[in-house]
C-alpha cells in the first residue's frame, strides 16, 4: 500500500482502509449537506456566503475520497452505507435551533470526528494517510467559528452557559456514536488494537480525543 494506488496486502488491512475511507467520505458528504442548510441560519449575507464556501470545500473533499475508494476497487456508496444510520441518529438528536448552535455543532462535533480521523490516519500508510489528513476540517472554519462564538459571548455573557451545555450534549452524542461504530466495524477496531497491542489502545484513543476536546472548548471560551 505504501506510496501506490494498490490495495493493502492483507484482507484485514484492506477492509479496514475501505471502512475508514467510507466513514471519511460520508462524513464529508454529510458536512456539506449540513453546512449548506446551516448557512440559511446566518444573520447576514456575509456569514451565509462564508459558510456556503466552506460547504463547497466539503463536497470537493468528498469527491477526493470517493475517487480513492474507486481506485481501491471499492464502491463508494457501499463503503459509506454502514455509517448513514449512525450519523443520521446523531444529527437527528442534535438539530441546532439557531446560528450559534449551528456553529458550535460544526466546530465541536466535527472537531471530535476530525480528532478520530487524525488518530486513525496514523495507523494507515501513504498515500491514504495524507489524504485523510488533507480532508479533515479546514482550520479556516475553526477560526471563523471561534471568532463568531467569542464575539457572541462578549456581547451577551449569558450565551456562554447556553452554548457550554449545548457543547457538552454534542460531545456526549459524538462519543456515543463513535463507540457504537467501533463496536460494529470489526476491521476498524482490529486496526486500532493491532497498532496499539490490545484493547487498551481503543480506550487510549478516546482519552486523547477527550483531551483535544477540552482544548477546543477552552479556545471557544466555553466551560467543559
Amino acid at each position: 500500500m505504501t506510496g501506490s494506488a494498490a490495495a493493502p496486502a492483507s484482507t484485514t488491512a484492506a477492509e479496514a482502509l475501505v471502512d475508514l475511507l467510507g466513514m471519511v467520505a460520508y462524513g464529508e458528504l454529510s458536512a456539506f449537506e449540513r453546512m449548506a442548510a446551516d448557512a440559511r441560519l446566518a444573520p447576514d449575507l456575509r456569514r451565509r456566503a462564508a459558510l456556503s464556501e466552506m460547504a463547497a470545500m466539503e463536497i470537493a473533499n468528498y469527491g477526493r475520497v470517493a475517487a480513492r475508494l474507486t481506485d481501491l476497487g471499492a464502491d463508494p456508496e457501499v463503503a459509506m452505507t454502514p455509517y448513514v444510520g449512525v450519523l443520521q441518529a446523531y444529527h437527528d438528536s442534535t438539530e441546532p435551533k439557531d446560528w450559534l448552535e449551528a456553529l458550535t455543532k460544526a466546530y465541536v462535533g466535527d472537531g471530535v470526528a476530525d480528532d478520530f480521523f487524525h488518530e486513525m490516519a496514523k495507523l494507515i500508510d501513504e498515500p491514504d494517510r495524507q489524504l485523510v489528513l488533507d480532508v479533515i476540517h479546514d482550520k479556516r472554519y475553526d477560526e471563523f467559528a471561534v471568532a463568531e462564538i467569542r464575539a457572541a459571548i462578549e456581547a451577551d455573557p449569558k450565551t456562554r452557559n447556553r452554548l457550554s451545555m449545548w457543547a457538552r450534549r454534542l460531545v456526549g452524542e459524538v462519543l456515543s456514536q463513535a463507540t457504537r461504530v467501533a463496536g460494529q466495524r470489526a476491521a476498524l477496531t482490529t486496526l486500532i488494537v493491532t497498532s496499539g497491542g490490545d484493547q487498551a489502545a481503543v480506550q487510549a484513543l478516546f482519552r486523547r480525543m477527550t483531551i483535544a476536546h477540552s482544548a477546543r472548548m477552552s479556545a471557544l471560551g466555553l466551560n467543559n
